[in-house]
């Protein structure tokens, strides 16, 4: 870090923000339950961001540009790499903003079994509660992938930060497979903040019965509205939704026209949102302090959020940006409970998306579950077409829980009258 601060003044760059990264990773690849490669890593990279002021038409402009470095790099190469970033951040000028506040403080160090254990030892218990739950005739594990990384990040700035901390994290992907009656494969992934060897071995067991109900699931969809069941990450993924038109780099450019204060639910029939912004480190890649906020309450929005050039914009305090959210609504019924009710529990997707713009969601459907009368019949094909803004006016939760890198909150959300466009 002391010799980029040094090259960038020999360069003639005076502001600047220097995100340091140090990390190491062990890597387990396995094809069904053998081991078939191990890998252990150690890399140091900087993402050196530089800043260029002008003026023009008697109006102050800023413009930031990036360069990645390595630490094996000379110094004539570090130079270079700066010195382009540099004289590419005049053709992407913009309204100036002022930089974060400086910040200085000790190491803040992650706790946890995760961070206390050494990546080599914690893929192994990672690994090994992956693989505890495949002990089935009807569906197995085809592959799989396990990562452990564990970092220490530093940020320096021109303006007098400098501030580090730890962090760690467990994550990876594995394929299912059911042979029979059909041939089919389901692919998942998952990232956890600490060694959670209870909710992968739990993940696991229910993407293989997954897999095996998907082997024999019927095309037998029609259109039509249905009461709509999404768990896991697909409903983590309508809660992005408002994530995206809070933030201010969604609110300056007018695409939102949310404001603090307003009721961005409407009027509802059923719960009232509880979502809050979880701070997942303690600063910013900026050196901006992050703690959690308040997001929704009671269906309201509290808080405008994101990097620190469009909360300068806006004119509202940066506050760095966030990669976690949880919604705090504690349910009204249990998950089997809401599956008491005709309705379509869609478990997969090719790709469920959330559009931030207009509100829509879906995907095509590759495994759901249609339930009618008390029984529960898998079936793939046919689509998701839904608006959060419908939605959101009967929504429930179920007091199951589930937890993710990036999400905490209800297991189960229930949407009424959904479209489904069926085969």
């Amino acid at each position: 870090m002391e010799r980029i601060i040094k090259l960038l003044e020999k360069a003639g760059i005076g502001e600047y923000s220097a995100l340091q990264i140090k990390e190491r990773t062990a890597e387990l690849f396995f094809v069904k339950k053998q081991l078939d490669t191990r890998r252990i890593k150690d890399v140091e990279k900087f993402h050196v961001t530089v800043y260029r002021t002008a003026e023009a038409d008697g109006q102050k402009l800023k413009a930031q540009t990036e360069a990645m470095l390595l630490s094996s790099m000379s110094d004539d190469e570090i130079i270079k790499a700066l010195k382009d970033a540099y004289f590419a951040a005049q053709f992407a000028m913009n309204p100036y903003y002022e930089a974060p506040s400086p910040v200085t403080a000790p190491l803040i160090e992650k706790k946890g079994a995760l961070a206390g254990t050494e990546p080599e030892k914690a893929a192994g218990i990672m690994a090994e509660a992956l693989f505890a739950a495949d002990c089935r005739e009807d569906a197995f594990i085809n592959s799989a992938e396990v990562f452990i990384s564990k970092k220490r990040i530093r940020v320096v700035t021109s303006e007098g930060t400098d501030v580090s901390w730890t962090d760690a994290k467990a994550s990876g992907e594995y394929v299912v497979q059911a042979k029979e009656p059909e041939d089919v494969e389901m692919y998942r992934s998952f990232a956890y903040t600490e060694l959670e060897t209870g909710a992968l071995n739990a993940q696991v067991s229910e993407m293989l019965d997954f897999v095996r109900d998907r082997a024999r699931a019927q095309r037998i969809l029609k259109s039509g509205k249905y009461d709509l069941i999404l768990t896991g990450g697909n409903a983590a993924e309508l809660f992005t939704y408002y994530g995206g038109r809070s933030s201010a780099q969604m609110l300056y450019p007018h695409y939102s026209t949310w404001s603090v204060g307003d009721d961005v639910q409407g009027e509802t029939a059923g719960e009232r949102l509880e979502l809050t912004l979880r701070a997942s480190a303690p600063y910013s890649s900026e050196g901006i302090p992050m703690v959690d906020r308040k997001l929704i309450e009671n269906g309201r929005m509290m808080t405008v959020h994101g990097a620190n050039r469009f909360c300068r914009y806006l004119g509202v305090e940066p506050t760095g940006d966030y990669r976690k959210l949880s919604c705090d609504n504690a349910g009204s019924m249990s998950f089997e409970e809401m599956k008491q009710r005709p309705c379509l529990w869609a478990v997969t997707f090719s790709d469920f998306q959330m559009d931030f713009f207009s509100g829509h969601f879906g995907g095509e459907i590759r495994l759901g579950y249609l339930i009618e009368d008390g029984k529960a019949t898998p079936v793939t094909g046919g689509s998701v077409n839904g608006s959060i803004i419908e939605a959101q006016k009967d929504i429930a939760f179920s007091t199951d829980r589930f937890k993710s890198e990036d999400y905490e909150g209800p297991y189960a959300v229930l949407l009424k009258g959904v479209s489904v466009a069926g085969e």
